[in-house]
């Protein structure tokens, strides 16, 4: 079992920058692939970025790369997902996620365990 809980969100004008955190709960925090995840008001909740256990590989969503990076601290069971250039169409509840070993099951679009979101604004 993983508990994930999320901080870091807020309101920050376009052009702005945030940094999430995700801290993990449990020994295993390094066997699980991390990633993202966003839900904006009406609609589906969608990818955002993924890094592998060891964080040698990240992947992102096309509308979110060279401007968000993932990254993660096994020592601290810590993810964070930096965000620069902040749009106001990146305003969306973030969530957290984890899925055993590999970053597949997220870039689907599915995980194992999910963490309560935290909301982000940006305003034009």
């Amino acid at each position: 079992q993983v508990q994930l809980e999320e901080s870091g969100g807020g309101s920050v004008q376009a052009g702005g920058a945030l940094r999430l955190s995700c801290a993990a709960s449990g020994r295993t925090f390094s066997t699980y692939a991390m990633g993202w995840f966003r839900q904006a008001p009406g609609k589906e909740r969608e990818y955002v970025a993924a890094i592998s256990t060891g964080g040698g590989l990240t992947f992102y969503t096309d509308s979110v790369k060279g401007r968000f990076t993932i990254s993660r601290d096994n020592a601290k069971n810590t993810v964070y997902l930096q965000m620069n250039s902040l749009k106001p169409e990146d305003t969306a509840v973030y969530y957290c996620a984890a899925a055993r070993s590999t970053t597949v099951t997220l870039r689907s679009g599915q995980a194992d365990y999910w963490g309560q979101g935290t909301q982000v604004t940006v305003s034009s």
